[in-house]
């Protein structure tokens, strides 16, 4: 991860975001099932064309978040908040399936820094109440070695069946990352080639038969002023073959350069290595990751154009049959960050269009020590900074929609089709009746859409099309599917606006009332001039899915089709 403007300690967050953990746990779990979210998996995995499938060929989604450990004490943070078992629970709870967590390179390499005692650790950092709060929650692990400890992470997050992705995140442990600090790319002072394909090979030999770590991401975030591609090219290859060659059961992680933003390289030179069905490839994005550009421009113009530069510089991989595995993304879940929250819009779409494989970050809720501050809040952490709350319950199910598979091997469960993403909201168009509007509602009760070359949106099934109706009023469906008021086209810069003209040539752009109902609205924020407007709730993307979703019973009733026909042709006095 970049780093990010120091925030202040604080031994809670906001009241109003605060949601005691085991107070929402069933809500999350029935949220998770309902969702399908696919926790057990036959293991190993393998790549086929763009998927990460099991041993069955079935597509296994990695919907992972990051548990950093490579900090300055070398331990998975928060053991002194919860238990390390405590937390491996929480992370199936709250929906994810997988964990990326990160280890320093010289935890491997240098014996006399991996086999201090984790108490010890502490005790060079000053971090003595740590202990105290340790040894109450992980007694067994507190005079452990800090490798040993890094083993015992392992072992609970497979023993609680999630699936672990470790990640070289950086050689001298510390926080990560700037483009001078000596980790960046091969030949930098912490960074000795040789040496890091040492660590990798131990690692991937230390895991060697471990159930659920499935994957080893090989670096983290490449940059600095040595990066370039023909040592990227030649080290990368030999990383990769490496851990195969001591573990091919493992996928085998490649980063790009630039804090792993450009994976371009790629286009006109592919990787050379012996072994096929376990390559993937990761990249990273968050709204810092451009300045300060989605608060200081407009919000379509920037999408579109963080958009086009993340689909040309890493997305491609998946036209050229390789999984793509969004290692790192996330944002401030106190929601006042309008840099982060346009950001995470325009992304959230995206993330549903391509279907990739992702990573958020963070699990995290706090640090034992970050900038030197102790106990530093880490406000993009998904738990709060006691580790035992969740910060921001709605961004969980927010979120949700992109756990489960739209498409990929395993997962025809009807022909395909397209439904209609909310990103603002996480969810999707849905119509309850043909005499109701039609409203959003959870992606997995979304309806199914035909979306023709003509521009019309039909219900798969039926002779009905959505259609425009007038200002400010719910889009309805029609069977006068011929009009302009029936097409839909995809404008601005973020091509997320769905836009259609009323009768009198109006042009008009779906949007959602305060009641999550469909409604259709004057067009907002299309003029680049315009950088305050935000045009999250017109923001729609049509996905292609073969996800089975529900069909509502009251839309097969006789009585209301024919009610609904009266009145679509002879007026709404019948």
């Amino acid at each position: 991860m970049l780093k990010l403007p120091s925030s202040s300690s604080s031994s809670s967050s906001s009241s109003s975001l605060n949601v005691s953990f085991f107070n929402i746990q069933l809500f999350i779990l029935l949220l998770i099932i309902n969702q399908h979210v696919v926790i057990v998996s036959s293991q190993p995995l393998y790549t086929n064309s763009r998927w990460i499938v099991n041993s069955t060929g079935q597509r296994v989604k990695l919907a992972c978040v990051n548990w950093v450990s490579h900090m300055d004490v070398m331990l998975a943070e928060g053991l002194n908040h919860q238990p390390v078992d405590a937390i491996s629970k929480s992370i199936n709870n709250m929906g994810f399936n997988c964990v990326r967590l990160t280890w320093p390179l010289f935890l491997f390499t240098n014996d006399s820094l991996g086999s201090i005692t984790v108490r010890q650790s502490f005790k060079n950092l000053g971090l003595f109440s740590s202990i105290v709060d340790l040894q109450a929650n992980n007694p067994s692990i507190v005079d452990l070695s800090v490798l040993d400890a890094y083993k015992a992470v392992v072992a609970s997050l497979a023993k609680n069946n999630v699936i672990i992705i470790l990640d070289n995140h950086i050689s001298k442990p510390g926080w990560c990352c700037s483009g001078f600090d000596g980790n960046g790319f091969f030949g930098d002072p912490y960074f000795d080639p040789d040496l890091w394909i040492q660590g990798l090979t131990k690692v991937a030999t230390t895991f060697k038969g471990t159930t659920n770590v499935v994957g080893m991401s090989l670096r983290n975030e490449l940059r600095g002023p040595l990066q370039n591609v023909d040592d990227w090219y030649r080290y990368m290859q030999k990383g990769a073959e490496a851990v195969h060659a001591a573990n091919s059961d493992v996928l085998v992680i490649l980063s790009g350069l630039s804090f792993d933003k450009d994976l371009s390289f790629l286009h006109q030179r592919p990787l050379n290595l012996t072994f096929s069905d376990k390559l993937v490839f990761e990249i990273h994005r968050y709204g810092f990751t451009d300045g300060d550009t989605w608060s200081t421009e407009n919000a379509n113009q920037a999408c579109g154009e963080v958009l086009n530069d993340m689909v040309s510089k890493g997305a491609f991989v998946l036209e050229q049959g390789y999984p793509l595995f969004v290692s790192e993304f996330g944002a401030d879940q106190r929601g006042t960050n309008v840099n982060d929250n346009r950001f995470f819009n325009c992304f959230l779409g995206l993330a549903a269009e391509l279907d990739f494989d992702w990573a958020l970050w963070t699990l995290v809720g706090s640090y034992y020590l970050r900038d030197g501050i102790v106990g530093l809040n880490e406000y993009y952490g998904v738990l709060d900074w006691n580790w035992f709350d969740i910060r921001n319950s709605s961004f969980l199910q927010r979120i949700s929609v992109i756990r489960t598979p739209f498409q990929g091997p395993g997962y025809t469960d009807t022909r395909p089709h397209r439904v209609i993403f909310h990103p603002m909201t996480g969810l999707c168009v849905q119509r309850t009746s043909l005499l109701q509007p039609l409203e959003l509602g959870p992606c997995s009760e979304a309806s199914a859409w035909g979306y023709a070359p003509a521009k019309t949106l039909t219900v798969i099934g039926t002779y009905f099309c959505l259609q425009a109706d007038k200002l400010g009023q719910p889009a309805k469906l029609s069977m006068k599917c011929s009009d302009d008021s029936s097409k839909w086209d995809t404008i601005s810069d973020s091509k997320m606006h769905l836009s259609s003209k009323l009768h009198d040539a109006t042009s008009v752009c779906l949007d959602v009332d305060p009641n999550n109902v469909i409604v259709t609205q004057t067009c907002k924020c299309l003029s680049t001039n315009d950088t305050t407007c935000d045009p999250g709730s017109q923001w729609f993307k049509i996905i292609h899915s073969t996800r089975a979703t529900k069909t509502t019973k009251s839309f097969l009733q006789i009585k209301p089709i024919i009610h609904f026909l009266a009145r679509n042709f002879f007026g709404s006095s019948i």
